[in-house]
């Protein structure tokens, strides 16, 4: 039976379709393909960093008072993300080639700091994902881009290829750690999980470390959260989706970031000497990101029963206990006592980096996240008899 969270969150009305007005020929129909698979609502658990700027006269409301010129907030975090196919062929036109059409989908993405309760929204973003078909001006093979539009300010266009995989995938690590812009590494006492009075949120983790909430190795590599979520999985077969905002030719010559004029901060006075950061006067400017999806189909099997026929579904834990999600089965028999029930699901996992650029250095923000589907997945024929 359907739950409110089954129910599209943003989505186009059921009659409305894309075509192309008074044009007697349309591209050929396009399909959501690799997309396909993430129709729906997806929940889950993950982690955010980010560095947000300081201004000296901003109210500092940190145990111990610290200054600096950014405060380091970690998020462990709750998200909601739904995907609604559009309906029908997206027409572009073309002028140095024929048409091509497009198949998208719309998503909206919800995500809560859990880090303390109750919870408190940090994200939602609005945006459509797109299938972008082979081309021969410019000369690229399938692609894909989603847009979004982020409400501090910044909009994205983030294009790239995908990539299947015969099992798990391979996640790389990554760092948090700023870069001077033009040159090296910079690192803060705050990327120290157990230094106690260091300009972060929270600021004390000893709690968390006890716990194995928040960790040294989640702050030096967000990437091994989503490591310690497949740990021990059976995952047969994933499709990755690498995109990216940045214009790298000859791969990809498209993309890009927008950003409201307080996020890029007053141009440089006349007569100012040219430095190598582009927006020198800038409060957080979004200049890039780069993301991986992974699209994972996990062999799982757990004992279900006893149960009886019309039961609800059986919630189905997974994960580690600091990273809590679960599938749901419905039997479509009943069982007398624990059976063994081997099922496939889908599992969305990604990795997010957007550089901010403000007082001299790159910022990497990276949000992380392991996700399940809250559509129930009955149990197969002759299961249970």
């Amino acid at each position: 039976m359907a739950t409110e969270t089954d129910k599209p969150v943003i989505a186009t009305e059921s009659t409305f379709k894309f075509g192309a007005v008074r044009q007697a020929v349309l591209p050929p129909s396009p399909t959501l393909g690799v997309l396909a698979p993430m129709v729906g609502t997806w929940t889950g658990s993950g982690f955010n960093t980010i560095f947000r700027p300081l201004n000296p006269n901003s109210p500092n409301q940190l145990p111990i008072p610290v200054g600096g010129d950014n405060i380091l907030e970690l998020n462990l975090t709750s998200e909601t993300t739904t995907f609604t196919a559009i309906q029908g062929a997206i027409p572009n036109r073309g002028f140095e080639q024929v048409d091509i059409a497009l198949a998208g989908m719309i998503y909206l993405q919800q995500i809560s700091d859990v880090t303390t309760l109750p919870a408190t929204g940090i994200h939602v973003e609005p945006g459509i994902w797109v299938v972008i078909p082979s081309t021969t001006d410019p000369a690229d093979g399938p692609t894909v881009t989603r847009m979004a539009s982020i409400p501090h300010g910044t909009t994205i266009n983030a294009q790239g290829t995908t990539t299947i995989i015969n099992g798990p995938p391979n996640i790389p690590v990554i760092s948090i750690t700023p870069t001077v812009i033009g040159g090296h590494l910079f690192e803060f006492a705050s990327q120290t999980a157990t230094n106690q009075g260091t300009a972060r949120i929270p600021q004390d983790l000893t709690p968390f470390i006890a716990e194995g909430r928040i960790t040294q190795d989640m702050i030096t590599n967000p990437n091994s959260v989503l490591t310690a979520a497949i740990h021990g999985q059976n995952i047969i077969a994933t499709t990755q989706i690498s995109i990216s905002t940045q214009i790298v030719p000859p791969i990809i010559a498209g993309g890009g970031t927008d950003n409201i004029e307080f996020l890029i901060g007053a141009p440089p006075l006349p007569g100012t000497p040219p430095t190598q950061n582009p927006t020198p006067n800038a409060n957080a400017n979004s200049a890039t990101m780069t993301a991986t999806f992974w699209i994972e189909t996990v062999e799982h099997t757990v004992l279900i029963g006893p149960i009886k026929p019309g039961d609800p579904p059986v919630p189905v834990p997974l994960g580690p206990p600091n990273q809590p999600r679960r599938i749901m089965v419905k039997p479509l028999v009943g069982v007398s006592r624990p059976t063994p029930l081997t099922l496939r699901f889908t599992q969305i996992q990604y990795s997010q980096i957007v550089n901010l650029n403000f007082n001299g250095l790159i910022w990497p923000h990276v949000s992380v996240a392991t996700l399940v589907s809250t559509a129930p997945i009955s149990t197969p024929p002759g299961w249970g008899a």
